[in-house]
């Protein structure tokens, strides 16, 4: 088989703060943005990574959820413990410090894990878990 990741989605409560999020704090591309208010479909993704993008997505507009389990997912985003996703950098370092001054809130300064691996960890303002890991 032939398979790629496409696109992965992430909720937002606000469109406006998380796309600024993305594409002035990360740098990434604004692909396409559709609809109006808090009612924003944001495509984003990483310069040069055409084929891999990320859609910032209002959760309460999928019409096959209960209104319990829409109070359950804006519940769980307000934790933070709702979405999330993993990238990768050559220069954790730098990234860190560029992603910190966008006023951004930091869960983890870079660390060396016992797993193997170096990474760090912030939220977006919709909450979601934001984690980048060192690439070597």
């Amino acid at each position: 088989m032939d398979i790629t990741i496409h696109t992965t989605a992430l909720p937002h409560d606000d469109p406006d703060a998380s796309l600024a999020f993305y594409r002035d704090v990360l740098g990434f591309e604004v692909r396409s943005d559709v609809g109006q208010g808090r009612m924003r479909w944001i495509t984003v993704g990483p310069a040069g990574q055409p084929g891999t993008s990320i859609l910032l997505a209002p959760p309460a507009a999928d019409p096959g959820i209960t209104e319990d389990e829409r109070r359950t997912i804006t519940e769980m985003m307000a934790k933070g413990t709702y979405g999330w996703i993993l990238l990768a950098t050559p220069d954790l370092d730098a990234t860190f410090e560029k992603v910190q001054a966008g006023d951004t809130e930091v869960v983890q300064e870079p660390t060396e894990q016992p797993y193997g691996i170096r990474d760090c960890a912030f939220r977006d303002p919709a909450g979601n878990l934001v984690r980048i890991q060192e690439l070597r």
